[in-house]
């Protein structure tokens, strides 16, 4: 038997800015669709599709509370981000570490002249 159901990975649910906006305003509290399209110049069908890929990357949580679905961040989706940007602070790290020598250096040269 197959499933209809697709999980989105992460990487592809922030990959939009429109719901990368959404992840920021969720940061703040939690909030209902219809408060939530007021921020954005599109219809709430659309704004819904992008909770909806949010919420299937585990991003967002939805609760319904009578007659309307709130929408909260769920700040252990982004672990997977942190932990693939992580890898890459090294050649950040490297890259400062290399300046900050290279800047030393040539401040012992201008001490010299």
């Amino acid at each position: 038997m197959t499933t209809t159901s697709t999980k989105h990975d992460v990487f592809q649910a922030i990959a939009d800015p429109t719901r990368r906006e959404l992840l920021n305003l969720l940061a703040e509290n939690e909030m209902p669709v219809t408060v939530i399209s007021s921020y954005f110049p599109m219809s709430r069908t659309a704004v819904s599709k992008h909770l909806r890929i949010l919420s299937e990357a585990g991003l967002v949580t939805e609760q319904k509370v009578g007659r309307e679905t709130r929408y909260k961040l769920q700040p252990e989706g982004l672990k997977e981000l942190k932990h693939w940007l992580a890898y890459y602070e090294q050649f950040w790290d490297k890259k400062l570490l290399a300046l900050k020598s290279f800047v030393e250096s040539d401040n012992n040269l201008k001490g010299d002249i």
